[in-house]
C-alpha cells in the first residue's frame, strides 16, 4: 500500500540563485536527475515553493511504500542540506537550509498525491 507524505522546509537563498533550484535538488536526490520519463523510481513526488523575500518555503508531496518514508524524508533534508545546485547552464545557485519537518497534507495535497499514486510522476497541483 502506498502511502501519502509532505516534507515542508525553509531555505535562505542567496541573492542570484534561482527559485527552482532547492526543488530541482530534491527530484535529484530522489530520483537522480531533474528531468526524467515516468514513474519516479523511488517517491513520486511534487514539490510546490512559497518566496517571501530571500525566504523559499517548499513543500514535498510524495508516495511511497511507508517503509520508505524515512528514506525520502533523509534524502530530501540531505539534498537541501547541501545548499547549491548547478543550473543547466552552469550557474550555481546557493541557499542555507533554515527548517526541515513532517507536515500535514491540505485537502489539496491529498488530491494532488492520489493523481501521484495512480500517474507515477508529478502532476500539476491544481488538476
Amino acid at each position: 500500500m502506498t502511502g501519502h507524505f509532505v516534507h515542508e522546509a525553509t531555505v535562505m537563498l542567496s541573492s542570484d540563485s534561482d527559485t527552482g533550484a532547492p526543488g530541482a535538488k530534491i527530484t535529484v536526490a530522489l530520483c537522480g536527475r531533474w528531468e526524467h520519463p515516468p514513474p519516479c523510481p523511488l517517491a513520486a513526488h511534487h514539490t510546490s515553493q512559497d518566496l517571501d523575500g530571500p525566504r523559499l518555503r517548499l513543500r514535498t508531496v510524495f508516495t511511497t511504500e511507508p517503509a520508505h518514508e524515512d528514506e525520502v524524508r533523509r534524502l530530501i533534508e540531505r539534498a537541501l542540506r547541501q545548499g547549491t545546485m548547478e543550473g543547466p547552464d552552469g550557474s550555481q545557485s546557493r541557499w542555507t537550509l533554515l527548517t526541515s519537518q513532517t507536515a500535514e497534507l491540505t485537502a489539496a495535497e491529498h488530491r494532488l498525491a492520489k493523481r501521484l499514486s495512480a500517474d507515477g510522476f508529478p502532476a500539476s497541483p491544481q488538476d
